[in-house]
């Protein structure tokens, strides 16, 4: 079994905290599916949101998922100058016998244009 990393991003339509639980529910639940993993598959999780993102920490959402016991981490994105906004990212670490190149990178909605050259 290797350690892999998957990516993935979610724009959200506004700073409500119920919202962004949704979204990056929607979101680790696609990473998940999409790859073939369960929980216990996963290692870490960092989370960032763009500065203009204040409700809530995305983390929460993985709790809310039943994810308790791996480590969650949440930290604030560059404040780039036209960058997207409202938007989480996702770095999860996990154990899996996927190739690297067979890992599903999830870009939910708008945030695809983030990074067409790897989003699925």
């Amino acid at each position: 079994m290797a350690v892999r990393a998957v990516r993935g991003a979610v724009q959200l339509e506004r700073d409500e905290a119920g919202h962004m639980d949704e979204q990056v529910g929607e979101l680790l639940t696609a990473i998940l599916e999409r790859n073939g993993l369960t929980a216990d598959d996963l290692i870490s999780i960092w989370f960032t949101a763009t500065p203009d993102l204040h409700s809530d920490f995305p983390a929460a959402a993985a709790r809310g998922l039943g994810i308790v016991d791996v480590p969650l981490i949440c930290a604030q994105e560059l404040d780039i100058a036209g960058a997207m906004p409202r938007v989480v990212r996702v770095l999860a670490h996990i154990e899996s016998d996927l190739p690297r190149n067979d890992i599903a990178h999830v870009y939910l909605g708008a945030a695809a244009a983030l990074r067409k050259d790897i989003a699925q």
